[in-house]
């Protein structure tokens, strides 16, 4: 018996129907086709709030700076500034159709920076075998909805992006693209410090980044607020254990069990949750001393890592972006993991950087993709569905958190164990490099 060509198996089978889909799904129109329907579909989930003028997430206190703004009170300008002041392009453009139309501009914006985003990780939509990874794309987008369409990260994720798949290629644009993204969140100078690390064009990306820096900073100073300029990094400094930050599950956990001294509890100045109980406060000095630490040891490793390629005539373009990945993936992880600070946004730190590892090395990439997948619904699950029973010390929400966290310092080690497997000297490091490099050109 003959099998019918995959071309000719009638509609009604349905191996066939998939199939097809999934052939549409791999062609230039059926990627624009699914961005568009996950975009509209996200804007009708909001179609009342869009009609009433309305704004969801963190888009009223955005679309307030905004409105302040141009009334002459100008976040970073004026005053100082939570965010660093990049943030301002994406927050005063979406007020330019006026404050009732906030919300819909906003979400033009999003959807723009993913529409972006697919194109620079299939290099214009004509690499076919990075397909996956923007589907992968778009699915974290879709996972992580509540922040990654409605805040801040949104936009800098798809900078993050474009730089590390430029950054082999196209150097000084990578370093434009990086600093653009750290003038809006500061996570992304994680993959400054990796790409410095390792890229043999380091000059280049830095001479883009400071070039956009300095333009940054020389605008802000002719404004006026120079002064300002760095003040998100000190404006926050007085911040205990936050709810959903890695370290503070075990005073979650002991609220829980109603451990004496334990709690759970509001910041109403910051507008956030806290942990407190015996040794909270110790735990937050903690981390505040490991951060640096890591991330120094860390650059320690990434460098050896590429000496040694080096050395073993293994470091090609495609290795320089290899090593950026994974070092870029650790020192982001890192800054998650010992940070008393926790937010369901920060995963969006470092699911960027898994989209392009799938680009760039999908069986290198395919099972942290999987986990940062699972890590990504359990954060929706978390905030907001399960907030309100977390903040009351639920135990099935707490085990939410505890589960989402532990699969984070996962994460964090498996780069870390990576890293320290490449840094190794002689024949253990060229193994292990030889393991990672590309067995063929895509």
């Amino acid at each position: 018996m003959t099998t019918a060509p995959e071309a000719h198996r009638p509609l009604s089978r349905r191996g066939g129907i998939f199939e097809r889909i999934r052939a549409f799904a791999f062609t230039r129109r059926g990627l624009l086709a699914g961005w568009g329907a996950l975009h509209l579909a996200y804007a009708l989930s909001l179609l009342p709030i869009l009609l009433a003028g309305g704004t969801e997430g963190d888009l009223p206190l955005y679309r307030q700076w905004a409105q302040e703004a141009l009334h002459g009170v100008i976040p970073v300008v004026d005053e100082p500034w939570v965010y660093p002041a990049g943030a301002l392009a994406p927050i005063m453009l979406a007020i330019i159709a006026g404050p009732w139309a906030y919300q819909l501009v906003w979400l033009v914006i999003m959807a723009a920076g993913n529409l972006a985003a697919i194109a620079a990780i299939t290099d214009g939509f004509r690499r076919r075998a990075a397909y996956t990874a923007a589907w992968y794309w778009m699915l974290i987008v879709l996972l992580l909805a509540p922040v990654s369409m409605l805040r801040l990260e949104g936009a800098a994720a798809p900078f993050a992006i474009a730089a590390l798949v430029y950054v082999v290629r196209r150097p000084a644009v990578a370093g434009v693209l990086i600093a653009a993204a750290t003038w809006i969140k500061v996570w992304p100078a994680a993959l400054a410090a990796a790409a410095v690390t390792v890229s043999s064009a380091r000059s280049r990306i830095i001479v883009g980044g400071v070039a956009l820096s300095a333009g940054i900073v020389g605008v802000v100073g002719v404004a006026g607020g120079a002064s300002n300029v760095l003040s998100f990094a000190t404006i926050q400094t007085d911040r205990a254990l936050q709810l959903e930050a890695p370290v503070a599950t075990p005073w979650v956990w002991a609220t829980v069990l109603g451990v004496p001294g334990a709690e759970i509890r509001q910041n109403w100045y910051l507008a956030t949750r806290e942990v407190a109980g015996p040794g909270a406060h110790a735990a937050s000095d903690l981390v505040g001393l490991l951060m640096p630490i890591a991330v120094v040891g860390l650059v320690v490793l990434l460098w050896l890592a590429r000496s040694r390629a080096q050395r073993a005539g293994l470091l090609t373009p495609d290795m320089e972006q290899r090593l950026i990945l994974r070092g870029g993936f650790a020192l982001t992880a890192a800054l998650i993991v010992f940070n008393k600070v926790g937010s369901p946004q920060y995963m969006l730190w470092i699911a960027p950087i898994v989209a392009v590892g799938l680009a760039v090395d999908y069986e290198g990439w395919r099972r942290l993709a999987t986990w940062m997948a699972v890590t990504c619904l359990l954060t929706t699950l978390i905030f907001p569905i399960l907030y309100l029973p977390l903040i009351d010390a639920d135990p099935t929400a707490a085990s939410v958190l505890l589960l989402r966290n532990g699969i984070v310092i996962g994460m964090f080690v498996w780069s870390v164990v990576w890293l320290w497997r490449a840094a190794l000297p002689a024949r253990a490091q060229v193994e292990v490099v030889r393991a990672a490099a590309p067995v063929a050109a895509h």
